[in-house]
């Protein structure tokens, strides 16, 4: 059992940063591949970034390419998603989720892959 603890999440005016982070309790961190999903309101819940259990291998959804960074700290068994130019329809609750993959270099980006997930941060960019 792993537990996730997501914070960071506040309000920011469009164009502003934010940096999420994921505390992982319960199983050593370092065994997962780490991703990040956010959901806005009467939306699916929708993949954002990931990154590979070996730290290696990094993806993101495109329309975040180039603003978000994913990134993992095994050390402190935390992961963060760094977010800058936040846009007013970024808007969300954001999730962090692990799994642990066969192949350690393996980024999932699909929901369905990810086995454990935190309670989600909210995230609100006001335009």
């Amino acid at each position: 059992q792993v537990q996730l603890v997501e914070s960071g999440g506040g309000l920011v005016q469009a164009g502003g940063s934010l940096r999420l982070s994921c505390a992982a309790s319960g199983r050593t961190f370092s065994l997962y591949a780490m991703g990040w999903f956010r959901q806005a309101p009467d939306k699916e819940r929708e993949f954002v970034a990931a990154v590979s259990q070996s730290g290696g291998s990094t993806y993101y959804a495109d329309s975040v390419k180039g603003r978000f960074t994913i990134s993992r700290d095994d050390a402190k068994n935390t992961g963060y998603l760094q977010m800058i130019s936040l846009k007013a329809e970024e808007t969300a609750v954001y999730y962090c989720a692990v799994v642990r993959t066969l192949l350690r270099d393996y980024a999932p980006r699909f929901r369905r892959e990810y086995e454990y997930w935190g309670q989600g941060t909210q995230v609100t960019v006001s335009s």
